[in-house]
């Protein structure tokens, strides 16, 4: 990789890193380099929280820096302190969310990432890897999967916004030579998931007998892979990726909503009563699928870890974790969960 100023040091600016797969990555990070310094730019909204972050205070080769990635001033002092690349995580990213209002996500995720492609551009940075999701493809019918060639064809005012974001990127690199890249994953679950999403929800609600909210008929199906496997892959594109590209990664772990709700329940002693159905979101995409032989092929990524081990750890995690699920299911979560579900529910004879 470009911009290494010496063998095994590298100083990286990771942005939302604060949040969910942000806070994995930069884990990662610092536990596979030794030598390698990070500097953690988050705003520290709803799904940012300091609590990711434990254990890395004292850190000397962690820093970290409350910031809005869409103020330039802000992105500049950083990068003026010297930095070999750009790693973006920062976005706002709930489906849902932009369904019930899109200004912050076209904010965040195209102003804020044009914010840093210019900051990365001026500041003659080596590598700059863009995170992006597979929503952006639009839906699936029953069979197939994604390639990066596939069309852009995004359904929801989040899917447009990272589109729209990866679309900037390609042009910074083909325009000005940019030395960029995306990567389009799958959905994650692991520790740290802030519990609007699936996941950490139905974990959540099931640790405490609350009912279990479920869109539509639960035959949803999502590709899932571990946070900690997107990770690594990141880390393969960072480093041996070609600027340019885009490499979709993906664990081939497709799941309808409604198996996972029952896994578990199941993992819990729980009993299946406890599913609520609720009315579905609209232009709730059916499937998702993504097609991985690009990175495994040409960087030899793999994901490592089969779903039903990695459910289980992760639940393990909510169990052992519960001060920081009380905190986070506080306040604001508590107003928006109510509206969003609470609201909705439905019973079997209405499906």
């Amino acid at each position: 990789m470009a911009g290494v100023r010496k063998e095994g040091h590298l100083r990286l600016l990771v942005t939302g890193g604060a949040g969910f797969i942000g806070s994995n990555f930069v884990r990662v990070m610092l536990e596979r380099y030794p030598g390698y310094e990070i500097v953690n730019l988050d705003k520290l909204t709803y799904a940012g929280n300091l609590e990711n972050l434990s254990g890395l205070e004292k850190n000397p080769r962690h820093r970290f820096v409350q910031c809005d990635i869409c103020d330039a001033q802000g992105v500049a002092a950083i990068l003026e302190q010297g930095a070999d690349a750009v790693i973006n995580f920062a976005a706002e990213s709930h489906v849902d969310r932009s369904i019930l209002e899109a200004s912050e996500f076209v904010r965040t995720n195209i102003q804020g990432t044009l914010t840093l492609l210019d900051a990365a551009r001026k500041h003659r940075i080596a590598r700059y890897v863009q995170i992006s999701t597979d929503e952006v493809y639009g839906s699936l019918g029953p069979t197939g999967a994604f390639s990066e060639k596939s069309p852009l064809a995004p359904n929801s005012p989040y899917a447009a916004s990272k589109a729209s974001a990866d679309l900037l990127v390609r042009s910074y690199h083909h325009t000005y030579g940019l030395p960029a890249l995306v990567t389009r994953c799958s959905n994650n679950y692991g520790p740290y998931q802030f519990p609007e999403k699936l996941i950490p929800l139905l974990i959540s609600n099931a640790l405490t007998d609350v009912p279990l909210p479920i869109y539509g008929d639960g035959m949803y199906v999502r590709d899932w892979i571990h946070v900690r496997d997107h990770c690594l892959a990141i880390d393969a594109v960072l480093h041996h990726g070609k600027a340019g590209e885009v490499y979709n990664i993906g664990a081939r772990q497709e799941m309808p909503n409604l198996e996972i709700v029952r896994l578990i329940l199941k993992e819990l002693a729980k009993g299946e009563e406890l599913i609520t159905f609720v009315k579905d979101r609209p232009g709730h995409d059916r499937r998702y699928a993504i097609d991985s032989a690009k990175i495994e092929r040409e960087l030899g990524w793999r994901p490592e870890i089969p779903f039903e081990r990695g459910m289980k750890e992760t639940i393990d995690w909510y169990r052992k974790n519960p001060s920081w699920v009380e905190h986070v299911r506080s306040g604001e979560y508590l107003t928006y969960y109510q509206r969003m579900y609470q609201q909705r529910q439905r019973t079997l004879s209405e499906l």
